[in-house]
């Protein structure tokens, strides 16, 4: 395996995760989602939106747009960007997004080739600044980030009573897919 097929392996890691993080979510009240915690972003609707403006803003960067913010991105700090801004107003529509958004890492990494791994790219910060980055850095970041938040929203979900929680594992996906040779 090379490394850009490394790199599509964490990223479909991190797509399958999303998906049945979202899955657990479903059974869930508005109140549930918005129940606050002292961890994460305060809540698990804050959390998946903050997990979802991360990739959204990430992708935008590899693209080339070094400032992005995602519609609805509760952490944002970009004026005008106010929690409620455009805001997602429900699980379903920020599934709906997300499944767009999917499909735009899907044809981005389609397209990922090792040798621009090592490519330079741009983001501006909103609290000022202008960064480099490897391509392959923001890549592995992405997936990483989304490890370590994904895990405090399965903490929330433990929390809020959700008997049968989705296993993150990467092992548990592999066991899922038809034997290797």
């Amino acid at each position: 395996m090379n490394a850009d097929d490394l790199i599509r392996r964490l990223h479909a890691h991190r797509e399958w995760v999303n998906h049945r993080l979202l899955k657990a979510a479903d059974s869930l009240s508005d109140e549930q989602l918005r129940q606050s915690f002292a961890i994460g972003q305060g809540s698990l609707w804050k959390t998946l939106a903050h997990l979802y403006a991360a990739e959204y803003v990430w992708l935008d960067a590899l693209h080339g747009k070094e400032q992005s913010v995602a519609p609805g991105d509760v952490a944002g700090k970009l004026p005008g960007n106010q929690e409620g801004d455009g805001a997602v107003g429900s699980l379903d529509e920020l599934k709906s997004k997300w499944s767009d958004l999917d499909a735009r890492w899907r044809a981005y990494l389609d397209g990922l080739t090792t040798a621009r791994l090592d490519d330079v790219v741009y983001k501006l910060r909103s609290s000022g600044g202008r960064f480099a980055f490897r391509r392959s850095d923001i890549l592995i970041h992405v997936c990483t980030h989304a490890h370590y938040t994904v895990a405090q929203a399965m903490n929330m979900l433990r929390h809020l009573g959700v008997k049968e929680l989705p296993d993150p594992m990467m092992i548990t996906l592999v066991r899922s897919e038809p034997p290797i040779g």
